[in-house]
């Protein structure tokens, strides 16, 4: 895989018999550690450890880096406080996404942006384009790595290593800017991308295996395996959150994504807003849905699904749950036939396979008592 990104933990990937590399938008990364299955199981049952470094980091900074950030994002930035994150998306003035991202507030003139890999250089260019005066704009991607550490067991594990942290306490979608594990200074946040419990840690590049190998060490007598690429899908997938390229894209705007809720349309002025007002007013043409195979077979993305002799959408993302054991897709489809319990076919080798509408996400993380 010559020519290929790597991560600061690609040189002790070769300790792991089991693992197996793939090209992943120009990166080598890992699909497997020990194998798909045992590592999605591992997450929804105890814990994994994710190596998500290739994610894209920028800094906007300035007076006016919140006012930038408002015009160019959907949701809407005067909520933060400093400490606080929010899941949001840039978008087309034709309302179609650009990216999905995260908008980390670390102080009233200072923010983060976690991009995804694919998108780091379009994501970059797109906010030049747009950038105002009064907001500078900083890429810290090869200086930054991340890891994901998600699963039930996640908090008693980083417990070990943070040991003067009051992890308890850290909310959902808030995070520690001056956190320290062993003396080795971490932003640490509580967000993820799994449909459990879970923290990412963003370091300096340098720090990146000295931190991995503590976090499996403290979490090994717990169930924590590391985890690739192909466990990271199926987790987002059951929990029915978006990946860019399948459930988002140019061609597919936030509202048809089933995102309406982080795009305040009401919040003023930001790029996208006047075609998202449009789509909203005269009713959203698509939906994206469950899908549940009838007869035996995986819907896989691009499929096409028919009802009442015609093409009414295709597939997104499918597979096999590994958690429920039943062939599930998510689609986007015209709206009428968005209900669930809807009956509907999907076309696989040319062949009309039987398959229903169902309820979404496909896997809801159970409450703790």
């Amino acid at each position: 895989m010559n020519g290929l990104k790597t991560t600061p933990l690609f040189p002790i990937y070769a300790s792991y018999p089991g693992l197996r590399c793939i090209d992943f938008g120009g990166w080598q990364l890992p699909v497997q550690f020990s194998g798909i299955q045992r590592e999605h199981d591992a997450v929804r049952n105890q814990a994994g450890l994710f190596d998500v470094s290739n994610m894209g980091e920028f800094l906007v900074t300035g007076p006016q880096a919140g006012s930038f950030l408002q015009r160019v994002t959907t949701n809407d930035v005067s909520r933060l406080t400093d400490g606080q994150a929010q899941y949001s998306l840039l978008c087309f003035d034709h309302g179609g996404v650009v990216d999905d991202l995260l908008v980390y507030r670390l102080a009233s003139d200072q923010y983060m942006l976690v991009v995804n890999a694919s998108n780091i250089e379009a994501d970059w260019a797109w906010l030049s384009q747009h950038l105002s005066e009064g907001a500078d704009l900083a890429n810290r991607s090869a200086q930054t790595a991340l890891l994901a550490l998600q699963g039930p067991q996640a908090e008693i594990i980083l417990s070990r290593v943070m040991t003067e942290a009051k992890l308890g306490e850290l909310r959902p979608f808030h995070f520690i800017q001056d956190a320290s594990i062993d003396g080795i200074p971490a932003l640490v946040s509580r967000t993820g991308y799994t449909g459990e419990d879970g923290f990412e840690l963003y370091l300096h590049a340098d720090d990146a295996i000295r931190v991995w190998q503590m976090l499996i060490e403290a979490g090994e007598p717990l169930g924590l395996l590391p985890a690739g690429l192909g466990a990271r899908d199926t987790l987002r997938f059951e929990a029915k959150l978006p990946l860019y390229g399948q459930e988002l894209s140019a061609s597919v705007t936030p509202l048809e994504a089933g995102l309406a809720s982080f795009v305040k349309l009401t919040k003023g002025e930001f790029i996208g807003r006047d075609a998202l007002l449009k789509q909203q007013a005269a009713g959203v043409p698509r939906k994206l849905v469950g899908i549940e195979l009838l007869e035996r077979g995986i819907p896989r993305a691009h499929y096409p699904v028919f009802a009442d002799g015609r093409q009414i959408g295709e597939i997104t993302s499918g597979t096999q749950s590994p958690t429920l054991k039943r062939p599930l897709g998510l689609a986007l489809l015209q709206a009428a036939y968005a209900l669930p319990g809807t009956r509907c076919q999907v076309g696989i080798r040319g062949k009309p396979l039987q398959a229903v509408v169902v309820e979404t996400p496909f896997y809801r993380r159970k409450k703790q008592a």
